[in-house]
């Protein structure tokens, strides 16, 4: 038989589907600040009223603190696309969206920019929140509000973090809401680091030794706290109140 005959008579292979095109627009360091960040507050949160978890609460209160510093500095220092001079632009923009509103009324690009806007905002006022809301709990734990008299430094610091639970809540509404109105996940760069589209990556480097050794750093942290407590982290009050007798007795050692 002609080998073309054998040829003639093949089937041709079937093709392979291709990959949708998908591009890096969201680091790993960033990406593992925004859940170590958000599992550490809702921790924070639903620990608040137990004097039973006092200590986690307190721990995680910390936590949330250096996780910001980090996010500062990780600003100041790390690439562009990280950078918080980015957010503040974009919330600057606001008084010009604005102004140009009642001329574009009916144009479609201007109105997607309203809700890149509300997130940038939603984000600054986060990790502003963050500021007073450690520094208070900081000065609840250790009592620094009693010679005052009364509970105000306690109500303040469950002010703060009322508030910083009403904006991380109207900042996932926000997600949903544009899910559901784009058809497209919009949380899912946050997770993934990556968007369906062709073009060049956004973030060329993941930087992924930076997001494991800042989930170390957090679960290290966790760990000393948990060896410092005489009865660990869920030991109730009379742990916490060990501790911030322990922690008083440095204090006063190093005077």
């Amino acid at each position: 038989m002609h080998p073309q005959s054998t040829l003639a008579g093949a089937q041709p292979a079937p093709s392979q589907p291709t990959q949708p095109a998908r591009r890096r627009v969201t680091d790993a360091p960033t990406r593992m600040f925004h859940w170590l960040f958000a599992l550490s507050f809702a921790g924070a949160y639903v620990t608040a009223e137990s004097e039973h978890w006092r200590l986690l609460h307190v721990t995680l209160g910390y936590t949330m603190a250096g996780l910001l510093g980090f996010r500062v500095l990780y600003g100041l220092l790390g690439p562009r696309t990280a950078g918080l001079g980015l957010l503040w632009r974009k919330v600057a923009g606001a008084r010009d969206w604005l102004r140009a509103a009642p001329q574009a009324v009916w144009s479609p690009a201007h109105w997607r920019q309203g809700p890149n806007l509300l997130m940038a905002l939603a984000v600054l006022l986060l990790l502003a929140l963050v500021v007073p809301l450690t520094l208070t709990g900081y000065a609840t734990y250790h009592d620094w509000g009693g010679w005052l008299g009364g509970e105000w430094l306690e109500e303040l610091h469950e002010f703060f973090g009322n508030a910083v639970l009403a904006v991380a809540l109207a900042h996932v509404a926000l997600i949903a809401a544009l899910s559901a109105l784009r058809r497209k996940n919009q949380a899912l760069p946050m997770l993934t680091g990556r968007v369906e589209g062709r073009g060049p990556d956004l973030v060329p480097h993941n930087r992924t030794w930076l997001a494991a050794l800042l989930l170390l750093a957090v679960l290290a942290y966790g760990a000393w706290e948990w060896r410092q407590s005489p009865a660990g982290l869920l030991g109730g009050a009379s742990a916490a109140s060990a501790q911030g007798e322990h922690r008083h007795h440095d204090d006063d050692d190093d005077d």
